[in-house]
């Protein structure tokens, strides 16, 4: 039986869209409260009885949750044009290696627009 769980974590962060033209309000530098799901699928543990521990998707999260709360993005290798589907890409990118059971992630940037990843 597959069973999927999803964790979320909010930080608060500024960007600028520097490839869109500068009359566009997103090429000026603003903020949000971002808002990212965390995704993992896997067989549940008939011992354990779960998929594995949420503290471990916390922990997995945690060190990239450090270099995204407060900053401005643009300042972050590979982040240089953060938009949400670039930022899911650069979350999943580094989470996978450490989080193989990473099935998708989520970025939302408000309340009513969000990118979803599953990976490649």
């Amino acid at each position: 039986m597959k069973l999927e769980l999803r964790k979320t974590f909010q930080f608060e962060a500024a960007h600028r869209l520097p490839r869109l033209p500068e009359t566009h309000k997103c090429s000026r530098l603003h903020g949000h409260s971002f808002q990212v799901e965390i995704a993992v699928h896997g067989e549940c543990d008939p011992e354990a009885g779960w998929v594995m521990d949420y503290a471990d998707i916390s922990r997995a999260f945690r060190p990239l949750w450090e270099q995204l709360d407060h900053r401005y993005l643009n300042e972050i290798p590979g982040l240089e044009n953060p938009t949400s589907e670039n930022l899911a890409l650069w979350i999943w990118q580094r989470l996978k290696p450490v989080l193989p059971q990473l099935s998708e992630v989520v970025v939302a940037e408000t309340c009513t627009a969000r990118c979803v990843y599953r990976g490649e």
